[in-house]
């Protein structure tokens, strides 16, 4: 690579660069941030910051002995995703640092296991799949808005948004794709939460040959926590498999969990894969966490933008009346909410759940210029790109939906909130389907304004989070009143 002059900070013998990343980082997020400013790449990405202003928009650093390629020319990336999909995936390092989280689910399969994944989850979120599921969102919204309208009542004001939206985006992926309330899963939930935690704090030691067979206080404690999540997860399996065998049912249903299940009786295919129950848990863990985490995310912080812009608040919710006409959302009002589709865009580029993108090549790959060996690592900072004054203009980390109002802008290229090309994110169509559910139904009901005690400080914890959340106030809004 650095004779075809892309070049990087010198590494250090096994641990590569990862005390000069961690150092940054540290210094940038240890203070909050003066007021809400969107400028929050040089925060969360310093290392980027820093090292692009010295390498250039390619350069190679170390993640303990695995080398990354940081790249963010747009064409390069379009082209690696789309064109060379089949050929790069997620690295060792990345499946071992998720083992005990997600496993191997489609988010970390690879090849023909994520090919033959995907065929598998993909029914589970089509159009008229995703129809069905709008009945369960209205309802597990309305359920909310009502705890939410008896707190007001009792003198209540501030809310923690962030925690509202996980409980409600948790109950709708446990009803629509496991079909199982909330409460049943509020365990896994919770666990899963933890893992998170841990295994992005165990995954900066990964590089250390030999440290994930240590039996230290994180190994042991993540080991735990994934015993007991795959235990709750086998009681929810086997009572699927209960039904079945005294024949109460004569299928697994057709949820999710459902078409896993009935594909795994299905006899072994030709292709060798196997669908076994360690796949289904991993795939259950993969949607538990990604069917509500990155929903509840991008609902937290469109509030946050919406408290803290009350004009942008006011356009979305004279619209929702508009075409709504006071009632319930269905999914043919969806499509003409143009104005909240514009906010939820610019939510998703100001605050992208997921920070980076990385592939790794499995084969040697011609990239534009490059030459890309096997086993390279590239990173596409999307939270970068998304803030690139050079592709959205001196604007860019100001709060302005009408950057979407036209189709001026590439998706596959500039805007890639859920990845691009073949190995987009399946769940894309029903996440958004829900954040409009959810935002249209909360803005007709309350007036909300960013509270006193709030504080600007976003970190990233695998995903990009509010360090202590968001804190609004909510007002109820008179019969007829729209701002």
């Amino acid at each position: 690579m650095a004779r075809q002059g892309v070049r990087g900070p010198k590494p250090r013998f096994l641990i590569g660069n990862l005390l000069d990343v961690a150092s940054l980082i540290s210094k940038s997020t240890s203070f909050d941030m003066p007021s809400i400013d969107h400028d929050i790449v040089p925060r969360l990405l310093p290392h980027l910051v820093l090292w692009s202003k010295i390498y250039g928009k390619r350069f190679i650093y170390w993640n303990g002995t695995e080398p990354r390629m940081c790249l963010t020319e747009t064409e390069l990336i379009k082209e690696l995703l789309v064109k060379h999909s089949t050929i790069s995936g997620k690295s060792w390092l990345q499946q071992q640092g998720c083992k005990h989280f997600i496993g191997r689910g489609l988010l970390m399969a690879n090849g023909d296991d994520w090919h033959h994944q995907r065929h598998i989850v993909a029914p589970a979120f089509m159009r008229d799949k995703l129809k069905s599921y709008a009945g369960y969102m209205v309802e597990c919204t309305k359920e909310m808005i009502q705890s939410m309208e008896k707190e007001v009542a009792t003198g209540r004001t501030e809310f923690e948004i962030g925690e509202y939206m996980a409980g409600l985006t948790a109950d709708i992926i446990s009803r629509t794709e496991f079909d199982s309330s909330y409460e049943k899963g509020k365990q896994i939930f919770h666990l899963l939460t933890v893992l998170q935690q841990l295994c992005a704090q165990a995954s900066r030691h990964l590089c250390v040959p030999g440290s994930r067979f240590l039996p230290s206080k994180y190994n042991r404690e993540i080991k735990s926590l994934k015993m007991e999540v795959e235990r709750l997860l086998m009681e929810i399996i086997q009572s699927r498999r209960d039904c079945v065998e005294i024949g109460r049912s004569s299928s697994y249903g057709n949820d999710l969990l459902g078409m896993l299940l009935n594909e795994m009786q299905k006899k072994r295919g030709g292709n060798g894969f196997s669908l076994n129950l360690q796949v289904i848990m991993d795939e259950c863990k993969t949607f538990f966490f990604a069917g509500h985490e990155t929903t509840a995310l991008l609902l937290t912080w469109t509030i946050m933008l919406l408290a803290s812009n009350p004009s942008w608040q006011d356009k979305v919710r004279a619209e929702v009346r508009q075409v709504c006409n006071g009632g319930s959302p269905s999914v043919e009002h969806l499509s003409k909410l143009s104005v909240l589709n514009m906010v939820i865009n610019e939510s998703l580029r100001l605050y992208p759940p997921a920070s980076v993108l990385p592939r790794m090549a499995f084969e040697d790959i011609k990239l534009g210029d490059l030459h890309i060996p096997k086993g390279l690592s590239i990173w596409i900072p999307v939270l970068a790109i998304h803030h690139s004054e050079e592709i959205w203009g001196q604007d860019v980390n100001e709060f302005n939906p009408n950057r979407f109002a036209s189709k001026s802008f590439s998706p596959g290229r500039h805007f890639m909130p859920f990845a691009a090309g073949p190995r987009n994110c399946v769940g894309q169509s029903f996440a958004l389907m829900e954040a409009k559910i959810i935002l249209a139904m909360l803005i007709s009901k309350f007036k909300f304004t960013i509270s006193d005690s709030y504080r600007h400080a976003p970190v990233i914890v695998l995903t990009i989070k509010p360090k202590y959340g968001v804190q609004v106030c909510l007002k109820p809004l008179e019969e007829g009143e729209t701002c």
